[in-house]
């Protein structure tokens, strides 16, 4: 994909690759007329990629795209599952401090390391698990 120019084109492989749009998402259901007007497209895209150091609370979200805040924390949980997110604090006109999400250091990229360092930490433990498992295997195999 480096060498596609169209971010769109782009943006919407990369949500498929990662898990975050199902492959083959049918934004039809939902009301939209594409992905690009879908509501997980549209958070991602225009509201966290557009202002990626801006932190917004899901009632803003909810209202800017029209949905429900169930919703809204459907596609945020998923983001942060990949730890793209992160949790930022928002003043309310209250003055109080409210929960809010934006990208990871306000950079895909160095949000992007973070998960890649997660995912290589993580498979580590695995080969561990399994080394020790097949190891278990074989000594229960040989006292046999």
């Amino acid at each position: 994909m480096t060498g596609v120019d169209d971010l769109d084109v782009l943006a919407e492989t990369f949500l498929v690759q990662i898990g975050y749009l199902p492959k083959g998402y049918d934004p039809r259901s939902a009301g939209a007329l594409s992905v690009r007007d879908s509501i997980p497209y549209r958070l991602f895209m225009d509201f966290f990629m557009k202002n990626p150091s801006k932190a917004w609370t899901a009632e803003e979200l909810a209202a800017l795209l029209d949905t429900s805040k169930p919703t809204i924390y459907r596609h945020i949980n998923k983001l942060r599952s990949m730890d793209l997110l992160e949790n930022a604090d928002v003043p309310a006109e209250d003055g109080q401090m409210r929960k809010g999400f934006r990208i990871r250091y306000g950079d895909l990229v160095k949000a992007w390391s973070f998960t890649e360092a997660n995912v290589n930490l993580a498979m580590e433990n695995y080969k561990k698990t399994v080394l020790r498992f097949q190891e278990l295997v074989r000594e229960r195999a040989e006292k046999s």
